[in-house]
């Protein structure tokens, strides 16, 4: 089973979708910083989804706590320059929906 964070709001439902998939969801509140990331159990993450680009700074935090997690930006917006390294996948919910994204995630 995977372990899956999501930071930032959920409009698409891919948490539902990632569950439905057997993955293990929790989210970071607010705004995604260490105590959220670290509430929502990051160190034991198998992957962070970033839904709202305006949160990519927790990306550094996050695989500075789990440098094995996997990132994956959720976003209709653009992902900063700083991070797109980072980034195992980029992905606009206007050309994949959820459910293949977490048939993806899960696989």
């Amino acid at each position: 089973m995977s372990k899956v964070i999501i930071a930032g709001e959920d409009p698409d439902n891919l948490g539902e979708a990632l569950e439905d998939h057997g993955a293990d969801v929790s989210y970071a509140e607010g705004t995604a910083n260490r105590p959220a990331l670290e509430e929502a159990g990051i160190v034991e993450a198998d992957v962070i989804v970033i839904t709202d680009a305006g949160l990519a700074t927790s990306v550094p935090i996050a695989t500075d706590l789990n440098p094995d997690v996997r990132v994956v930006f959720y976003t209709r917006d653009s992902v900063p320059e700083f991070v797109k390294g980072q980034a195992g996948h980029i992905i606009d919910p206007e050309l994949l929906d959820a459910e293949a994204v977490a048939e993806e995630l899960t696989a």
